[in-house]
């Protein structure tokens, strides 16, 4: 049975129109969408009557998973974070409405304008000539998030590194693998390598870090929406440069460093436009190897969700099943980076 049934359906339409501020509101129309491997996505058609959206409205119903993974925040904490993102201008759904009582349809949720578009990665890259236009607007929109600062009304609740990003980001993936950490010898390396080699502490800026190709949507080549905002934190701002660059959200453009769509310079140059700060390509370097160990420590954290039978799914297994290709992109990184130190 789907969250939104003929049980809850009265439910939600009720708070509603409380959260909207409408007469009442009516809902025409339920989507499972694809992508959102954490978050459960739901397209909504919505009748509202009266209040500032009244009319049908296109939203999107964001779904807490029925198993918490610990890297991600909680939906009302991604909705504040995605709130702080919307108002600094960054191109990001508007937030509209967090429901955090999850007897309602059985799980927290939020509920965000819908953006038209394109999102999967596979779909984004495909394109004879590498998308520069593309690749600079994410620079600057990455830029303009990066402006948010500790200290930010309404993101009291995420925490600031104790020792500095690198480290701290260092030790979370190490609790993330649990036992692998130390039975794998690619992590083990990996590990060992993020805590050797990490650079000083600096600045401390808001990181949407799973900034990718496949989190943002494209419409006839230009940007609509920035998505996904559950792993968000304070953070190295290059460590988002690094992210986007790692070879696993290229998929299969591995000519194209910039997300498979362009070159790292188109990135960096739009970054730079609205950051205030120059790429410092070191540091990139180094969260691009940090990259690789946390997504293989996520990707861990992805099959036991379906390995402990809380929630049966092949998406989950298979994203389970990645971790050797993770470490192999891994490897070739930190083997280029050592090599170019030769």
């Amino acid at each position: 049975m789907g969250l939104i049934n003929d049980d809850s359906r009265p439910r939600l339409e009720s708070w509603l129109a409380g959260a909207l501020g409408a007469t009442g509101v009516g809902v025409e129309a339920v989507q499972r969408l694809s992508g959102g491997a954490i978050s459960e996505n739901l397209a909504l058609t919505l009748a509202v009557d009266g209040g500032h959206l009244d009319g049908r409205q296109a939203v999107v119903l964001r779904a807490a998973p029925p198993m918490e993974v610990s890297a991600s925040l909680s939906k009302a904490q991604e909705y504040a974070v995605l709130r702080a993102a919307f108002h600094a201008g960054v191109a990001a759904p508007e937030p509209l409405a967090c429901c955090e009582d999850a007897d309602l349809i059985g799980r927290a949720f939020y509920v965000m304008r819908k953006a038209e578009g394109v999102a999967a990665g596979f779909r984004v890259v495909r394109t004879d000539e590498p998308q520069r236009g593309l690749a600079r607007e994410l620079g600057r929109q990455l830029g303009r998030l990066h402006a948010v600062r500790p200290g930010a009304g309404g993101l009291d609740f995420l925490p600031l590194p104790s020792t500095g990003p690198a480290p701290d980001a260092a030790r979370q993936y190490r609790a993330w693998a649990g036992e692998l950490a130390k039975r794998d010898p690619v992590l083990a390396y990996g590990l060992r390598w993020l805590e050797v080699n990490a650079p000083e502490p600096g600045e401390v800026v808001l990181c949407h870090r799973d900034y990718r190709t496949g989190n943002y949507m494209v419409q006839d080549g230009r940007l609509t929406a920035i998505l996904d905002w559950e792993f968000a934190g304070w953070s190295d701002p290059m460590e988002d440069l690094g992210w986007f660059c790692a070879r696993s959200w290229r998929f299969g453009r591995f000519d194209r460093e910039a997300g498979g769509i362009a070159d790292r310079a188109d990135l960096y140059a739009g970054y730079e436009e609205t950051a205030g700060r120059r790429v410092d390509a070191a540091r990139v370097a180094y969260w691009e190897a940090s990259a690789y160990l946390r997504w293989a420590a996520i990707a861990i954290q992805q099959g036991r969700r379906h390995t402990s039978g809380t929630e049966p799914s092949l998406e989950l297994a298979l994203t389970g099943r990645m971790l050797p290709e993770i470490e192999h992109d891994l490897l070739l990184h930190l083997d280029a980076i050592e090599g170019k130190r030769a």
